[in-house]
């Protein structure tokens, strides 16, 4: 069987009318319906074979679970400079945030200062998927020990009107403020955010567990 065999032959055909509901911009004749951990198992089967290659060379594919399949094995990749090269190449065709937002190369970790000059790029993007996983691989990777208060002007910076990258700069917020409060706070006081986003990052933080009463009640205050 050819990849696209073996995805058919995973083929849950309930769970791609499930599918189709999250993700309304992909056509239901898009979706073949393969679940996500079967796509896992099949990218860790594929990475490295010699057919692999030819897949990932083989864009725009035709299905969505190709897409996934291909964000699934680019995380699954060992050598960071061969990984960026083919996320750049495949960055381009994502057209959906579940592809977007699967995607976590795990090699990334282990090439941060590299990775922060990728980051800045992607978010700097007009593609709006590329713009989102570059603000989410900053949230992913440095938001934590290499956290530096500067890292805030990437997504600060961002203006679009695409639902999918505000709402990417909102939960970026969002979890800035759990893990950096006091720097992040300053950014929701100058009103640094367009209305929309400000406000949903608000929301989302009031949600969270990470965020204490009084913070909440506070950030309640800044709604605008």
């Amino acid at each position: 069987m050819n990849i696209k065999e073996e995805l058919f032959a995973l083929q849950d055909i309930s769970y791609g009318d499930f599918q189709a509901k999250l993700t309304p911009n992909i056509p239901r004749e898009r979706l073949i319906g393969v679940r996500v951990p079967e796509v896992r198992k099949l990218a860790k089967k594929l990475s490295g074979e010699p057919e692999t290659s030819e897949f990932l060379k083989d864009l725009p594919h035709q299905y969505y679970d190709e897409n996934m399949l291909h964000g699934l094995i680019l995380s699954e990749m060992k050598d960071y400079d061969a990984c960026i090269a083919a996320m750049d190449q495949f960055l381009p065709y994502v057209d959906n945030w579940a592809v977007c937002d699967i995607m976590s190369p795990r090699i990334f970790k282990k090439n941060k200062t590299a990775l922060l000059e990728k980051i800045k790029k992607w978010s700097a993007s007009e593609q709006a998927y590329t713009c989102r996983f570059g603000i989410e691989m900053l949230m992913t990777y440095f938001l934590d020990d290499d956290f530096k208060p500067e890292y805030l002007e990437i997504p600060a910076s961002v203006k679009s009107e695409f639902y999918y990258v505000r709402m990417m700069i909102a939960w970026f917020f969002a979890t800035a403020l759990a893990k950096q409060w006091d720097t992040t706070i300053k950014y929701m006081e100058g009103h640094r955010l367009e209305t929309w986003t400000h406000n949903k990052a608000i929301q989302k933080s009031r949600e969270s567990n990470r965020i204490t009463p009084k913070q909440k009640e506070y950030l309640k205050s800044l709604k605008r």
